[in-house]
């Protein structure tokens, strides 16, 4: 048997579990919401074009109303400022998309904090208990985030100080920008910075560091509770919009029971 038909056989028998890490996308979709002046993404919405009538009686279609930063969602390089030469969604090589997952699970810290931050130490003392990050591979930070998905008001946790949510720190952006062997984070909130990131020097340090040195960024991911800390594989799709900063992506995760 090849490799390819052991995978096949393998998740038809049910030996390795495809797990869906993609919200679910619909007008109640959480999104950025950035203060006055700057310009906002589009909420999620349907176009209906025809179902089953006059306008076209045997099909049903719609056109559909987003912005590439909606929902689950993978950040290009070109996204930020830092990489605005980079490539555009359209450019990753498809062979980047198929590659190894690390989680880290911070849920019990960000239980008791919402404006918790990962440190290189978190990660460090992660690698002691489970080996180095993967090669070529991703990190997930699982938050317990996703558990919030379906209020927007409770996603972005704000208050008159601004947004609460759970990131990553400076240094440790920083740090797997620069010397990490993965291709990009993938969190569970809005986007991949902390909800306070406005005030960090530099600003958007995950955005600044992650993505200016030609890496990626994946948010909105759920159901990483249901992933070992190491062994899954993840299957990353955006759209291959050309000029595209990003993409709404399904995300798939496979791992062996």
């Amino acid at each position: 048997m090849s490799i390819l038909q052991a995978l096949v056989a393998g998740i038809s028998g049910g030996s390795i579990a495809v797990v869906d890490l993609t919200a679910p996308l619909s007008s109640r979709t959480p999104i950025l919401r950035l203060p006055e002046p700057f310009a906002d993404t589009a909420t999620f919405s349907l176009e209906e074009i025809s179902r089953y009538d006059d306008r076209g009686p045997a099909w049903y279609w719609n056109n559909i109303h987003t912005g590439e930063h909606t929902g689950t969602h993978l950040d290009a390089p070109v996204h930020w400022v830092t990489a605005k030469d980079g490539e555009d969604v359209s450019q990753i090589l498809p062979r980047r998309l198929v590659a190894p997952a690390a989680v880290i699970d911070v849920a019990d810290r960000v239980a008791a904090d919402p404006d918790f931050l990962l440190e290189v130490d978190d990660v460090r003392r992660w690698e002691a208990a489970h080996g180095p990050l993967p090669e070529g591979g991703w990190l997930l930070l699982r938050t317990g985030w996703d558990a919030r998905s379906g209020d927007q008001e409770a996603f972005l946790n704000a208050d008159e100080t601004g947004p609460h949510t759970p990131g990553i720190s400076v240094e440790a952006a920083k740090w797997l920008a620069e010397e990490a062997p993965v291709i990009g984070v993938g969190v569970e909130t809005v986007g991949t910075d902390a909800g306070a990131a406005h005030s960090f020097d530099p600003p958007f340090p995950c955005h600044t560091f992650v993505l200016g040195a030609g890496k990626y960024g994946l948010t909105q991911l759920q159901n990483l509770n249901e992933l070992p800390p190491t062994g899954a594989v993840l299957i990353t799709a955006p759209l291959p919009i050309v000029g595209g900063s990003g993409s709404p992506t399904r995300v798939l995760a496979l791992i062996e029971r």
